[in-house]
C-alpha cells in the first residue's frame, strides 16, 4: 500500500500528476491525494483537469492492488499525459467530520460498555453515518445519552493526530484495533496508522479526520436500531447551522 499521499499531506488538495494507464472512463495516476474509500468511508471526489478538458472523479476502483480513478465520462487521456488533480474540499470535510465523530462515539461506547467492539460502519457524503456495535444487552437510552458527550468533545477542541506503529505493537496493544472483522491495511514497511484524539482515544484507522475536534459541526444521534441478537446500530448526522 505504501503511505497514501493524503496520509502524508492531509492538506494537499491540488497537485500535478501523470497518467500511467487509461481505459475510457478510468485512469491510473502516478500520484493522487484522494482517500480511496474503505473502513466504511466512501471515496473522496475530485476534478481531473487536462489539456482540452476536465472530468469528475466519482469513485476509486481497486483491481489487483491498482487504484483506478473512475470518471463521470470517457476522457481523451493516454499514458504520459499530464493532469492536475483538484480534491473536493467540501466533500472531504464532511467525511472528515463524520469519521472523527465516529471515533468519538466509538471511544465512548468502548469505555462505557466493557470494551464493546465495532461490527460495521458506514460514513456517507450526505452528512450521515452509522456504527454497529456488539452490544446484545444495553438500554438504548444510554446510547442516546452519548450525544451530549460527543458534542462536549467537539467543543473541547481536542487535537487529532496520526502516527504509525509496527503491526506487532498494534496487535499487542489492547484497544488499538476495535473492529471485530477488519483492520487497516499496513504500509509496505509493516506499520499501522493510529489516530489519536487527545485525552480520549487511540485506535488504528486509515481514513480522513479533522486536525482538531472543534473543526466539526455539532453531531446528533438520529436513530438507534437493534440489528439481530448482537448488533446495535447507532446513526448520527451533522447538525447544519
Amino acid at each position: 500500500m505504501g503511505t497514501y499521499l493524503y496520509h502524508a499531506q492531509p492538506d494537499l488538495y491540488e497537485h500535478d500528476a501523470v497518467v500511467l494507464q487509461a481505459r475510457g472512463d478510468a485512469v491510473v495516476l502516478d500520484r493522487w491525494a484522494l482517500h480511496p474509500g474503505g473502513g466504511g468511508q466512501v471515496p473522496d471526489r475530485a476534478v481531473l483537469r487536462f489539456a482540452g478538458g476536465s472530468a469528475n472523479v466519482v469513485d476509486v476502483l481497486t483491481e489487483d492492488g491498482v487504484h483506478w480513478l473512475r470518471l463521470d465520462a470517457p476522457a481523451p487521456l493516454a499514458p504520459g499525459d499530464a493532469v492536475t488533480v483538484h480534491v473536493d474540499r467540501d466533500w472531504r470535510h464532511v467525511l472528515a467530520q463524520l469519521h472523527t465523530a465516529t471515533h468519538i462515539l466509538n471511544a465512548l461506547v468502548y469505555q462505557r460498555f466493557a470494551g464493546a467492539l465495532v461490527t460495521g460502519a458506514q460514513i456517507n457524503g450526505d452528512g450521515t453515518a452509522r456504527m454497529d456495535f456488539d452490544l446484545p444487552q444495553v438500554d438504548n437510552d444510554l446510547l442516546r445519552a452519548l450525544g451530549d458527550e460527543i458534542n462536549a468533545v467537539v467543543r473541547d477542541g481536542r487535537e487529532v493526530r496520526a502516527f504509525y506503529v509496527s503491526q506487532e505493537e498494534a496487535r499487542a496493544t489492547h484497544g488499538l484495533i476495535r473492529s471485530m472483522s477488519v483492520a487497516p491495511p499496513p504500509t509496505d514497511d509493516g506499520r499501522v496508522r493510529i489516530i489519536d484524539i487527545a485525552g480520549l482515544d487511540r485506535q488504528a484507522c486509515g481514513g480522513t479526520h479533522l486536525a482538531n475536534t472543534a473543526q466539526s459541526l455539532p453531531v446528533a444521534i438520529t436513530k438507534i436500531e437493534n440489528k439481530g441478537k448482537q448488533n446495535r446500530r447507532v446513526r448520527i448526522a451533522l447538525v447544519q447551522p
